[in-house]
């Protein structure tokens, strides 16, 4: 009997094997920061489809279950960025930090998404290949912060 094998990270060419793998469930208040026009838009619609809402843009001023962050390299203070984010994701929540692959796109160095979400309090929970040019960090919240 053969058994399939479970999704990868990569599953889904429209993202949504890493949008559930990353967390994301249905009825999630998700909030964007970031968003550009270079933004991976399969990502955002598969994580729209399986939390089936729209995404929250930066004026939301409620709590928030998840984020989606988009990050390059030339955007400013990461640190500062992430210690923001903490105050608008409720405890348990999370922070999905997507940063370009390519150096000339504004790649970040993983070394660097670590010291700055630390600094925030935040912790790495793995990364991921969110499409072809945009990598997934999921930093978490820690419990009982509040």
């Amino acid at each position: 009997m053969n058994t399939p094998a479970p999704p990868s990270a990569d599953s889904g060419s429209d993202g949504s094997g890493t949008v559930e793998r990353l967390g994301f469930a249905a009825e999630q208040i998700v909030q964007e920061f970031g968003w550009d026009e270079d933004v991976d838009n399969d990502f955002r619609f598969a994580v729209e489809d399986l939390i089936g809402s729209e995404l929250e843009d930066e004026d939301y001023t409620g709590e928030t279950d998840a984020v989606v962050f988009w990050w390059r390299a030339d955007d400013g203070d990461l640190t500062d960025a992430l210690i923001n984010l903490v105050g608008v994701v409720e405890e348990g929540g999370f922070v999905v930090a997507l940063t370009p692959k390519d150096r000339d796109a504004g790649a970040v160095d993983p070394a660097e998404i670590d010291e700055a979400s630390g600094t925030a309090g935040l912790h790495t929970a793995g990364a991921f290949n969110a499409s072809p040019s945009w990598r997934a960090t999921k930093l978490v919240t820690p419990k009982g912060r509040r």
